[in-house]
C-alpha cells in the first residue's frame, strides 16, 4: 500500500507579520481552496522582529484582504531557524528579510529553499527582483497595492510549487 506524500509547507517572511507576509498567506490559502488543494499545500507566515507577536494582522491588511473576499485570521509570530527544517519553501516578502533568513541557514540544501516573494510575480521582468513595498508607514492605497501583488503572484507561486512537488497534486 502506498503511503500518502505529506503536505507541501510553504512559509511568507516579512518584518512584523503584519501587513505583507499575512496578505501573502491568505492569498495562497484563497488559491490553495479555488482549485481544490486544501490538505495538499500547508501554509504560514512570520516576521524577523519581535514587536507584533500575538497580534492579528494590520486593520488594513485585513481590509484589503477583505475587498477580496479573503478572511485574515493569522496571529503575529517570530520566525525561528527551526522554520527552515519545518518548511518546504520560504518567501521573504523583502531583500532584508531575504538576508536575515539566509543568515539563519545551516546549509546549502536550506538555502536553496529561500526564495525572494516576486521572484513569482507575472509582472517582473528581467532580473533584478523587487521587494513587496512595506504599506505600514503608507495610507490605505499602499494596503490595496500589497493586495494586488500578492493576488497575481500566489497564482504563480500555487502553480510553480505543483510542477515541484507531487504531493502538492489535487488527487
Amino acid at each position: 500500500m502506498q503511503t500518502k506524500p505529506e503536505a507541501v509547507s510553504v512559509l511568507f517572511v516579512c518584518h512584523g507579520n503584519i501587513c505583507r507576509s499575512p496578505a501573502a498567506e491568505g492569498a495562497l490559502r484563497n488559491q490553495i481552496k479555488k482549485q481544490g488543494l486544501s490538505g495538499h499545500i500547508k501554509v504560514d507566515s512570520c516576521g524577523t522582529s519581535a514587536y507584533h507577536i500575538g497580534e492579528i494582522p494590520h486593520p488594513d491588511t485585513r481590509k484589503a484582504a477583505a475587498e477580496a473576499g479573503i478572511k485574515l485570521e493569522h496571529r503575529a509570530r517570530q520566525f525561528t531557524p527551526f522554520d527552515l527544517e519545518r518548511f518546504d519553501f520560504i518567501l521573504a516578502m523583502d531583500r532584508h528579510n531575504y538576508e536575515d533568513v539566509l543568515a539563519a541557514t545551516s546549509s546549502e540544501e536550506e538555502r536553496s529553499r529561500v526564495f525572494m516573494y516576486r521572484k513569482f510575480d507575472p509582472e517582473v521582468e528581467g532580473t533584478r527582483i523587487p521587494d513587496v513595498p512595506d504599506p505600514y508607514y503608507g495610507g490605505f492605497a499602499g494596503f490595496r497595492e500589497v493586495q494586488s501583488i500578492v493576488e497575481r503572484t500566489s497564482e504563480s507561486i500555487l502553480e510553480w510549487i505543483r510542477s515541484k512537488e507531487p504531493a502538492a497534486q489535487n488527487k
